[in-house]
């Protein structure tokens, strides 16, 4: 029995800093350039597991150097990696990213191995989380499966693409940025559509939560504030909060109190380059929410 069950990408994350983001037919010197293990789903779940949470995640990776290390990494943060599948003829996929001074950052995603993840028979776990790195037919049937058996399901929609119905319905938790929620419909389409909750990441504006009706805790609304910290990278901060979240509301946390641990946990993710280095440990994020509370 799992925590969480992270059913997404693993990519080798390629970035480069830069001054700024440049223009279209624009070159620019960079100032440094590094290799980390990223991916969403990869990222998810080593952000689950470093909550304490016990997490399988559902991948795929190249027969090569880059799935190799993306393996590893993710059996090092405690992640069960049994059902991160090894593809013979096609490579682990890459992200090429651009960071600027302002820690702004652009990615293009190519998928690779992750574009032959497809739907499981996904392990007993109390939440199941996904993105959009992956094929939609896989993430619609995962979900469907996973609400039948009574697992909280949570969504990040990244990249943002049309979302089905069937799809929407399945999702307790919808977890967008501030960009990608207007891509998808906006909130009060995603939850007049069948999601129980839409949690709108917004940077350095904080987080807002809009729940459904139904609501258990009859909140329909609220705001999470933003924790001031130096951020010199926003690469992973989302996925960062994605994980937490899925983490703490395993742990049996109500939603306020997972989306400010999650809050926490996505701030610091800002403070330190790469998207897997920068995925805070339990203490990490415990700390920040003391120090806040002093």
């Amino acid at each position: 029995m799992f925590d969480v069950v992270v059913f997404g990408s693993a990519n080798l994350d390629l970035v480069v800093a830069t001054p700024r983001i440049p223009l279209p037919g624009e070159t620019l010197i960079g100032s440094a350039y590094a290799e980390y293990p990223g991916g969403k789903g990869l990222n998810q779940a080593i952000a689950a597991a470093r909550s304490d949470a016990a997490v399988a995640f559902v991948g795929a990776v190249g027969a090569d150097e880059a799935g190799s290390r993306l393996r590893s990494e993710a059996r090092s943060a405690g992640v069960d990696v049994e059902l991160l599948t090894i593809s013979s003829h096609v490579p682990t996929g890459r992200a090429l990213i651009t960071v600027d001074e302002d820690a702004e950052n652009t990615i293009v995603v190519i998928p690779g191995a992750n574009d032959e993840v497809s739907a499981i028979e996904i392990p007993g776990a109390r939440v199941l989380l996904a993105q959009l790195e992956v094929p939609l037919p896989g993430v619609v049937e995962v979900f469907e499966q996973a609400q039948g058996r009574g697992l909280t399901t949570i969504l990040n929609p990244a990249p943002a693409i049309a979302l089905p119905d069937e799809l929407i319905r399945s999702c307790d938790i919808i977890v967008p940025n501030e960009h990608e929620v207007e891509l998808i419909g906006g909130v009060d389409a995603l939850l007049e559509r069948g999601a129980g909750a839409v949690v709108v990441t917004r940077g350095s504006a904080g987080v807002s939560v809009t729940q459904s009706d139904d609501a258990e805790d009859g909140a329909q609304s609220w705001a999470q504030r933003a924790f001031p910290v130096e951020p010199v990278d926003t690469t992973g901060a989302g996925d960062a909060f994605c994980g937490a979240l899925a983490a703490r509301l395993a742990a049996g946390e109500n939603l306020r109190a997972a989306v400010r641990w999650a809050a926490a946990a996505g701030a610091l993710a800002t403070t330190i380059p790469g998207a897997v280095p920068s995925l805070p440990h339990a203490s990490e994020t415990a700390e920040l929410l003391t120090d806040e509370e002093m």
